[in-house]
């Protein structure tokens, strides 16, 4: 795996495929620069070692060209964040690119215009990315986030670059941690799986019970697991044409000696609601009219015990609405058990949308050993296939 060790830049231009996918509020200001933030080591070292840097990105899901998706709006904070000044020009082929790249000097960085506003570059398109392939010595591929799409910057623009590739610092790490947990993981290993359906999880599911000592499962998918083992889950959220496979589940886990733990504990309310009446019950006695809504206090202590004893453990997904505060307790106790386990010593995986979004709400970030940046390519990494932006660098 080539990775920017492998390469000195001094007086090489590095074209970089970062994701600055970033959230803006309506004045246009950035409100979440932690992706912006991922990327600065990759480009701090290019700088250092005497190279220039040009960054190219997608931003939102503009039909072609819309200001409001423009990257101008971000270059104020790339540049607080990295601490140095970034140029910006208006477009990402085309003759004033060529111009702006011919002008950069050693030490310099150039952001692009948002590459979405081409279609070209979601069709993967190879005429567009051969062009914008002319901007950089080096091609470097920074952006997790965007790696399972097979899309112009970041799985056909490599071809373009037959020696002269490699994978940003926050990509490599990104590769490294989920193969540690899939295939180089000191046992017991423990993935914990929340979130609303049995369905989105399945993939993962079926790529980790044989690697896995123990599942952890939490979550609006829960009610479908104990409503397929015959148990009363009132209205709580549940999947009907997906009770089979909840029990094929269980069954192979038992198959491979892999133990599945389901609550054994509720917090229902009798409306999806902040301010609804709570009461705590056990999980498969849930009454008419009630809904499961996180975890129970039981149910964070038998998970603390798991967590206590294992080695690697992978979070994906939360074990209640967190959202709501009178349903976070179940996610924040499991955080706590599993930073007690990561001081410890185990190494600690976090992805996937909703448990990153709990991680930093929580103020887990620094307590885990690493939080994904990339939602869909971490789930179809876990899942087991190969994403696009990866196979583009390793072949």
């Amino acid at each position: 795996m080539k990775t920017l060790n492998d390469f000195n830049f001094e007086n090489k231009k590095a074209l970089i495929r970062v994701d600055f996918n970033v959230p803006l509020n309506d004045a246009f200001e950035v409100t979440d620069a932690t992706r912006i933030e991922a990327a600065k080591p990759t480009i701090i070292k290019i700088l250092e070692d005497g190279g220039s840097c040009i960054l190219m990105s997608h931003l939102g899901r503009p039909k072609g060209v819309e200001d409001q998706f423009s990257l101008r709006h971000i270059v104020e904070k790339v540049t607080e964040v990295l601490g140095v000044r970034v140029t910006f020009v208006e477009d990402c082929v085309g003759d004033k690119v060529a111009e702006a790249v011919s002008n950069l000097k050693q030490g310099e960085i150039l952001l692009l215009e948002n590459l979405r506003f081409y279609g070209e570059e979601k069709s993967g398109d190879t005429a567009f990315a051969e062009q914008l392939s002319k901007w950089g010595d080096v091609y470097v591929n920074d952006a997790f986030g965007t790696a399972h799409r097979a899309h112009a910057s970041t799985a056909v623009i490599a071809q373009f670059f037959e020696n002269d590739k490699c994978f940003g610092s926050l990509l490599a790490q990104e590769i490294e941690s989920i193969d540690k947990v899939l295939n180089n993981s000191e046992k017991p290993v423990t993935a914990i799986l929340g979130g609303a359906k049995v369905s989105s999880k399945i993939g993962i599911v079926e790529n980790i019970i044989e690697k896995v000592d123990h599942i952890i499962i939490g979550g609006g998918m829960t009610f479908t697991f104990v409503k397929a083992l015959g148990g009363k889950i009132g209205n709580s959220l549940v999947e009907d044409d997906k009770l089979d496979l909840a029990l094929e589940i269980l069954e192979k886990a038992k198959q491979n000696n892999t133990q599945i733990h389901l609550p054994v504990d509720a917090v229902i309310a009798d409306a999806f609601s902040n301010d609804a009446n709570t009461q705590t019950v056990d999980t498969n006695e849930i009454p008419e009219g009630w809904m499961g809504l996180d975890v129970g206090p039981k149910t964070s202590e038998k998970f603390a015990e798991v967590l206590a004893a294992s080695k690697t453990i992978l979070w994906n997904g939360p074990l209640g609405v967190f959202e709501m505060d009178s349903f976070s307790k179940g996610t924040t106790e499991l955080g706590n058990a599993i930073a007690e386990s990561t001081k410890n010593g185990a190494f600690s995986l976090v992805g996937g949308g909703d448990s990153v979004a709990a991680v930093k709400q929580f103020g887990f970030a620094d307590k885990v050993s690493y939080v994904s940046t990339g939602g869909g390519a971490m789930l179809e990494s876990l899942e087991g296939k190969v994403l696009p932006g990866i196979d583009a660098i390793l072949n």
